[in-house]
């Protein structure tokens, strides 16, 4: 199993920035992806930006150019660093970890973008 513990959420206003941090415990070894989802009141849940043990990124349309995903596999920790915040990026956001047979998620961690 792979426990999740996620940090950095929080209120911003319009244009600030924010970091946000998960760091992975238990059977990290089989680890491929880390990635963070968000999901929005009335919404479905949706990627934010993944990557790979490798370093490939997928970043989503939406927040390319604004968000940046990066992991420190010596501290199995995967960020998401948030700049240019919008009021429409407001959700929970979600750190998800995935191996070849399973997928984990955190607790979630509210952002809320607002002046």
């Amino acid at each position: 199993q792979v426990q999740l513990l996620e940090s950095g959420g929080g209120l911003v206003q319009p244009g600030g920035s924010l970091r946000l941090s998960c760091a992975a415990s238990g059977s990290i070894f089989s680890i491929n992806v880390m990635g963070w989802y968000r999901q929005a009141p009335g919404k479905e849940r949706e990627l934010v930006a993944a990557i790979t043990s490798r370093g490939s990124a997928n970043i989503a349309d939406s927040v390319r150019g604004r968000f940046t995903i990066s992991r420190d596999n010596a501290k199995n920790t995967v960020y998401l660093q948030m700049n240019t915040l919008k009021p429409e990026d407001t959700a929970v956001y979600y750190c998800n970890v995935a191996g070849s047979s399973f997928s984990s998620w955190g607790q979630g961690t509210q952002v809320t973008v607002s002046s």
